[in-house]
């Protein structure tokens, strides 16, 4: 089959996210970690494919040059749409990425769409995720009942959100015009919606910020935005297509596939993120858990030390019968004093989350929950990770997927890979309550 949607994510919770969302069509998902390695002739590729990358903070043009890379894959196996995909919180500060990257795609497909009805010149933005509390309106971004600029993102570490107005924040990236697709459009009828994107593009606009406060608003832009070749924001957005291909005729019942239980092990969970919901998850964990302090990493050179007190408790809880919880989340101000005492404190803690979590998969860790973009690349890497197929959803946009290690090859491990900001704050144990596939009770 050839992908039906072609999908590009910014880093690799996001793009576990969006997983999770497409998978809930029932077809299958794959996602990679990087772009694959293996040509069009030797891979028979899923209706949705998705790449995920770490591009979120990188400068404008590495990531372009990413992207490209991960676009020339997709379409050399069949795809013709694209979906790039970013924060639910739109991440990117006025050096951010997020406006050339969609430049360069539309770019790239404008030659390819020229002999089709298809739009390559213009582009829809809807980072909108209502379920999990994020809205647009009249093309300002709240999270929950917080414009953006006054929400736990104000302070995040590597992207300062300080603007709530999405096409004030784009339109310092990207020399196009920026419109708007306020609630007042969107409403009316699916014929009025695409009259006005066309409108806005044959008057010079190239990118146009979608409002969204509900569902119903998202499914309304997906209708009238079924002729452009690029769609980019949030997972919630994309989660809406699938039900527009089967309309199409693309999807049948026939394309469903089952979802394999997970495999049997110990579990650990690793929590890199220092958003306020992932504190509020550490302190809510109810098992064994071991804090990891930034100035003891710096000091323990080759992390004997650390791997040690590791083993120590990993051995205590599995003789428990627990999970482990190994975290460095911590308050935005302990967060910055680490960083003005260490030199690239972050990678630092990256490197130790992700040795240990080789480490413990070595030893028969067979599920594992990891919290954090950055962590969940780093951890992803060390573990030799290239691709997941994707399962249900522990919540929204966050799914259990099965995977290959290069740890024990043969030997596949569950492994969610989740944001920060997502989940309550009984995630961790929920996840591990319902790591198999709820049972269809009309099966």
């Amino acid at each position: 089959m050839s992908i039906l949607l072609g999908c590009i994510a910014d880093d690799f919770t996001g793009a576990t996210d969006l997983a999770g969302l497409l998978r809930r069509s029932g077809v299958s998902v794959r996602l990679h970690l990087g772009v694959p390695d293996i040509g069009p002739d030797d891979y028979d590729a899923a209706p949705f494919e998705i790449i995920a990358l770490k591009c979120r903070t990188t400068p404008a043009q590495e990531a372009v040059d990413e992207v490209l890379a991960a676009w020339r894959w997709l379409s050399a196996n069949g795809a013709r749409r694209a979906y790039w995909k970013y924060c639910s919180t739109f991440d990117s500060t006025a050096d951010g990425n997020i406006g050339p990257v969609a430049d360069a795609l539309m770019n790239a497909m404008s030659t390819e769409s020229a002999a089709t009805h298809e739009r390559a010149d213009i582009t829809v933005h809807c980072p909108s995720f209502p379920e999990n509390g994020r809205r647009v309106f009249m093309g300002n971004l709240f999270v929950f009942d917080q414009p953006l600029h006054e929400s736990p993102m104000k302070d995040h570490p590597l992207t300062p959100m300080r603007d709530s107005d999405l096409a004030r924040l784009l339109r310092a990236q990207t020399p196009h015009p920026v419109g708007k697709l306020t609630t007042p459009d969107i409403v009316k009828e699916r014929e009025d919606v695409r009259a006005r994107i066309d409108e806005l593009a044959d008057d010079g606009v190239r990118h146009i910020i979608g409002d969204a406060t509900e569902d119903m608003h998202l499914v309304s832009i997906a209708r009238a935005t079924e002729h452009l070749r690029l769609l980019c924001g949030g997972s919630a957005f994309a989660s809406h297509l699938p039900a527009l291909f089967r309309v199409r005729g693309f999807l049948s019942s026939d394309d469903q596939v089952a979802l394999a239980a997970a495999p049997e092990g110990d579990a650990l969970v690793i929590s890199g993120s220092c958003s306020a919901m992932s504190q509020r998850q550490v302190a809510a964990w109810p098992a064994p858990s071991l804090a990891l302090d930034p100035m003891e990493l710096a000091r323990d050179d080759d992390l004997a030390a650390t791997r040690a007190r590791f083993t120590e408790a990993r051995e205590r809880a599995s003789a428990e019968g627990q999970p482990l919880l190994v975290y460095t989340t911590a308050n935005p101000e302990s967060v910055r004093q680490a960083q003005q005492e260490i030199d690239d404190a972050g990678a630092l803690v990256e490197r130790a989350l992700a040795t240990l979590a080789a480490e413990a998969v070595a030893q028969g860790v067979r599920r594992v929950v990891v919290a954090g973009g950055e962590t969940s690349g780093a951890v992803s890497k060390a573990l030799g990770v290239v691709q997941l197929d994707v399962g249900h959803e522990i919540v929204p946009g966050v799914p259990w997927c099965r995977a290959e290690t290069a740890i024990v090859p043969g030997e596949p491990i569950a492994i969610t890979l989740k944001s920060g900001n997502f989940g309550g704050e009984h995630f961790f144990a929920e996840a591990l309550d319902n790591i198999n596939p709820p049972v269809d009770e009309d099966a």
